[in-house]
This record gives C-alpha cells, sequence and structure tokens, in this order.
C-alpha cells in the first residue's frame, strides 16, 4: 500500500493530514493491545470533514498507516516536541499512558528503520516537493496542518480541550495574517471555543516546515473531536454536529488561501 494519497491543487495552499491513516503494517498486525487495536488516537474522519478541500482547487495529502506504525508529525531524531507529555516518533503507549504493544511484540529496530524509509520520508518528499511547486508558482504558499484529538485526555491537558487549537509555534512558522484571520473568524461566530498556541503549538510539521521568511506560512489545526464524531469506539462520524464545524473549516481555508 503506498503510504499516502496526494492530490495536486490549482492555489498557493496545502492541506495535510497525516495522522487519519489507520493501515498497520503486516509485522503488526496482531501485535496491539486490546485498546490499542481500536487505534484510539487516529485523527478519525478528517478527510471527510476536509472533503471540499479537492473542490476549492487546494491542494490535499493525505497519510495511510497509523501512527502506532510511525508518526509523520514527529522528526526523524526523535526529539520531544513538548515539555509536557506527549508520544514519540514510535509510540509506545496511548495518550492516556496506556501501552500500545502487546508484551515482548514492539517493533524492532529494524522494522522501524523500514518504517523510516517507506513511510516518513515518502511523506514529507512529497510534501516539500508540492511547497516548493506552488512558492515557484505562486511566490508564497500556506501550509494548514489538519489534525483531531479526543476533548479530555487527562495526561496530556486538564479539563476539556478548546474545541478549535491554532497553533503558530508561538508565531514562528507563519506571518501574523493567517493566524489573524483565522481567529477574527473565530471571534465572530459563538459556537465553538477557541484559542492560539494554547497545548498545542504546532507539531513537527509545522514548525519545520513553516518559514515567512522565504514566503512559507504554516499552521496548525487541531479539533476537539467531540464536535463532530464519537470519541468512543467504534468513533463513529456524528452527522448531525459535523456540518457546522465544517462550515467554519471551510470558511478558515477560502479566508486563509485568498490572502
Amino acid at each position: 500500500m503506498t503510504p499516502y494519497t496526494f492530490t495536486p491543487g490549482n492555489l498557493p495552499l496545502l492541506v495535510s493530514i497525516p495522522h487519519a491513516g489507520t493501515q498497520l503494517p503486516p509485522e503488526l498486525q496482531g501485535t496491539l493491545t486490546a485498546e490499542a487495536a481500536s487505534l484510539p488516537d487516529t485523527d478519525w474522519h478528517l478527510p471527510v470533514l476536509y472533503d471540499f478541500v479537492k473542490e476549492m482547487g487546494a491542494s490535499l495529502l493525505v497519510g495511510h498507516y497509523s501512527r502506532f506504525a510511525i508518526d509523520l508529525n514527529r522528526p526523524l531524531d526523535d526529539q520531544p516536541l513538548y515539555t509536557t507529555a506527549t508520544t514519540g516518533l514510535f509510540p509506545e503507549t496511548l495518550f492516556n499512558g496506556e501501552p500500545v504493544f502487546q508484551p515482548g511484540k514492539t517493533p524492532t529496530d529494524n522494522l522501524r528503520q523500514r518504517y523510516k524509509q517507506e513511510i516518513w520520508q515518502p511523506y514529507h518528499q512529497q510534501l516539500e516537493l508540492e511547497l516548493e511547486r506552488l512558492t515557484a508558482k505562486f511566490g508564497y504558499v500556506v501550509l494548514y496542518d489538519a489534525h483531531s484529538i479526543a476533548s479530555v485526555i487527562p495526561r496530556l491537558f486538564e479539563g476539556r480541550l478548546p474545541d478549535i487549537n491554532i497553533g503558530t509555534h508561538d508565531g514562528k512558522s507563519c506571518a501574523p495574517a493567517y493566524a489573524d484571520a483565522i481567529t477574527q473568524m473565530c471571534a465572530a461566530q459563538e459556537k465553538f471555543t477557541w484559542v492560539v498556541n494554547g497545548r498545542f503549538k504546532g507539531g513537527y510539521i509545522t514548525r519545520h516546515y513553516g518559514d515567512p521568511a522565504r514566503q512559507r506560512h504554516a499552521i496548525q489545526i487541531e479539533l476537539a473531536q467531540v464536535n463532530y464524531m464519537a470519541e468512543q469506539p467504534p468513533f463513529d462520524l456524528d452527522t448531525q454536529k459535523a456540518p457546522a464545524l465544517q462550515s467554519l473549516l471551510r470558511q478558515f481555508l477560502t479566508g486563509i488561501s485568498a490572502r
């Protein structure tokens, strides 16, 4: 199976969805704990929630493999992105601290090296190539890194997460106009709570590729899953809730692509 799906667009906008994948390499089949087998830390349904992206003409890159094989939003050297609790390039614990793998079935170093070469590197090579293409064509590019997470995870953050979490690496990954555009849209509505550079400031993709001096602007949007899906297995999409959130996301992308 190829490690990603890529659709090129004709706007200076690339949407990256690295954590929606649910595929496991054959070697990992049957190695997960009962709790991990439902893939609870997946960014469920984001390709559906952002299904308007291709229609609007933006480029779209979606990872196929579960983060339990390798996390596409972590650096290859596996240096921690946060000083608080987090997970690494090769997660061995769930977000709640429980083990991912059954005793004695953690992937070997050889397997992990393969996943770097066959999953992580192809995704990032395609991401870099598209950023280069769009920058050459338009003179600038916006990378929108799309994520979601359960609204309550005591190990990672206190209380309930805001509905929309805007990350710009404390203003380093994009020009202020892009974050300002999204915050103004958030402020103009009352349904969803929001925060800028709160618990989630942007992962590796936002921090590494965001370079305003080179006209590369990266922003991460982390959504609280309670607003569009069931947060317990089987993690069904909530078709009653999702349209309202999707409407706001469409505003986000339309707004930043026009700047």
